[in-house]
């Protein structure tokens, strides 16, 4: 009785040289392409994303402290500003190309009716309110609305209890930043008016 052929390993798949090199491709979006897949319903209504760059970023679950600091702030911005401007709140910008953040308040002129065909461009100011995303907001997003030419971006820091006020955009970044403690003042854009920065914290 012959013997039983020992199996053998099939040959080893050819890899082209240049694959063990490249990084992987990492497709970008503009923002023609991200409407048309919210129009298409690729995201869900629970889908919390916004475009930064080129690149759909899913946004941070909103805690009691996130939540309650988004409504001081438009709570007291909202009586502050004149009937030529209004609050948006946790709405998309159409800032570039590449570019749809949804900051979680952005001061606009005109009125709500002015934008029912397409997203605002600019804001006169644009707060993000910052945890667990402070460096992404510090630095992607600051480069995001500096580039964006948007005056005043505001970050309500709740790790350390302050304000991260930004203007002066030029060359991609914001060339002058404060910090404002809770007992400070903060103006608001395009107004004559000052807020308790103690009132925009929870």
């Amino acid at each position: 009785m012959a013997p039983t052929p020992t199996p053998t390993a099939p040959p080893p798949v050819p890899v082209p040289e240049s694959s063990t090199d490249a990084p992987p491709r990492l497709l970008r979006w503009t923002r023609g392409q991200y409407e048309q897949a919210i129009d298409a319903g690729v995201f869900g209504e629970d889908d919390r994303v916004e475009l930064i760059t080129g690149h759909v970023v899913e946004m941070s679950p909103q805690n009691a402290a996130h939540a309650t600091a988004v409504t001081l702030i438009d709570y007291a911005l909202r009586t502050a500003l004149p009937s030529s401007s209004f609050a948006r709140i946790q709405l998309p910008l159409a800032l570039s190309a590449e570019s749809a953040p949804e900051p979680a308040v952005a001061i606009v002129e005109g009125t709500p009716a002015d934008f029912a065909e397409a997203h605002p461009d600019t804001a006169l100011l644009v707060v993000e309110v910052s945890s667990r995303s402070l460096a992404f907001d510090r630095s992607e997003k600051q480069g995001v609305y500096a580039r964006a030419g948007i005056p005043t971006y505001w970050i309500a820091n709740l790790v350390e209890g302050v304000l991260e006020v930004y203007t002066d955009p030029g060359g991609g970044r914001y060339r002058t930043v404060r910090t404002l403690e809770a007992d400070a003042t903060v103006a608001v854009p395009g107004t004559d008016a000052t807020l308790p920065v103690g009132n925009l914290l929870p």
